[in-house]
């Protein structure tokens, strides 16, 4: 008996989204077809096109980073090591998901989850300055603003490959916290 089972043309196009995209933004829909073992008209049949595969791709990226964060964050000992905990579990997923900085995906439900990510982070932070982690001379919309480019740049040095993502990852919690001695 096989017990191997192919995946759905839609998750087949979607783990191919996910690949081809990320080795090259700007590959056409044919690409990403031929990667998924699907043709063109199969693609176009589970998507209108190119901005409804980055919407889907794009939801899929935004709760598969929430489902790491939110398993890292099980061995968090303070909310500032929950920071942390976070930028380490973000880095090494912008190999996959990074491509989605050059990317516009639009929607309510996107746009949705863009802003509950933003109020969980800053939650995540007023909980570090209140617990001391941070410094409360600095605004909380001014660590959020750097938290988030912090991940990006991270997730660019590692892409480019002058990081690996643990490094990246432990020089952008560096940087964040304005300590060059922070633990890595």
């Amino acid at each position: 008996m096989n017990d191997f089972v192919r995946p759905s043309s839609r998750d087949a196009i979607i783990t191919a989204g996910f690949a081809v995209l990320a080795a090259d933004p700007a590959a056409s829909l044919n690409d990403i077809a031929r990667k998924a073992g699907v043709g063109r008209a199969t693609l176009h049949r589970h998507f209108s096109g190119r901005d409804d595969l980055v919407r889907c791709l794009a939801l899929a990226a935004l709760h598969e980073m929430d489902a790491a964060v939110e398993a890292a964050l099980e061995n968090a000992q303070s909310h500032t090591d929950a920071l942390k905990l976070t930028l380490q579990t973000l880095v090494p997923l912008g190999t996959q998901y990074g491509f989605l900085l050059s990317e516009t995906a639009t929607g309510k439900e996107i746009e949705a989850e863009y802003q509950r990510q933003a109020e969980a982070l800053s939650d995540m932070l007023k909980a570090a300055v209140s617990e001391g982690g941070l410094s409360a001379a600095i605004p909380v919309s001014w660590y959020a603003r750097s938290f988030d480019a912090l991940l990006i740049a991270a997730w660019e040095a590692v892409q480019e490959q002058e990081l690996t993502p643990d490094q990246a990852s432990a020089l952008a919690w560096k940087t964040f916290t304005l300590n060059p001695k922070a633990d890595a």
